[in-house]
């Protein structure tokens, strides 16, 4: 696909080994499948990190980089694409995820108001994690499934057009 842009704005490997926050994943580090940019690689890399993005945890980059190379998807893509959902973006994407979990499991969606103290928290909580876990659930897995479909349609037209690009040049040359 793009995959000069991509590798203009990918961080170099070697700086990456030498961050401390990655230390813990060890050797695993150093596999080079996690740094190649394939079709599968950065397919599987849009879906763990748009996967990821959904899971209401402050953990979201360790959680998908750890997925990442276990799945031997392209880390550095599964961890940037976390950060789709940030503080700015968080809001809007977990009262979508409540929203859908509340349509699925057919409750009426409740009206709130926001209020910061410790039992509010407690009683909103209280109501709300089963509607709002399986909406992140299902919007982690949509959002997953629909970018790394993207990727592999865009990728193949790429390599169609580029196939026919070539074609051309051949047939012009002879």
């Amino acid at each position: 696909m793009a995959r000069k842009f991509i590798k203009r704005y990918m961080p170099d490997p070697e700086w990456i080994k030498q961050q401390k926050s990655l230390q813990l994943l060890g050797n695993w580090i150093h596999d080079p499948n996690i740094w190649h940019l394939t079709r599968h690689s950065v397919s599987m890399a849009c879906f763990i990190g748009l996967f990821v993005a959904f899971i209401p945890l402050p953990t979201q980059m360790l959680i998908a980089a750890l997925a990442a190379v276990l799945m031997r998807a392209n880390l550095a893509i599964a961890t940037i694409l976390v950060w789709v959902s940030n503080p700015v973006t968080m809001p809007a994407l977990f009262y979508l995820a409540y929203k859908v979990g509340a349509a699925v499991m057919d409750r009426p969606e409740q009206q709130f108001v926001f209020e910061l103290s410790w039992q509010w928290l407690t009683t909103e909580i209280g109501y709300t994690w089963q509607p709002f876990l399986l909406g992140c659930l299902l919007c982690g897995l949509f959002s997953g499934l629909a970018g790394s479909a993207f990727v592999r349609y865009a990728w193949r037209q790429h390599t169609i057009r580029r196939w026919h690009e070539r074609r051309l040049k051949r047939q012009k040359k002879s």
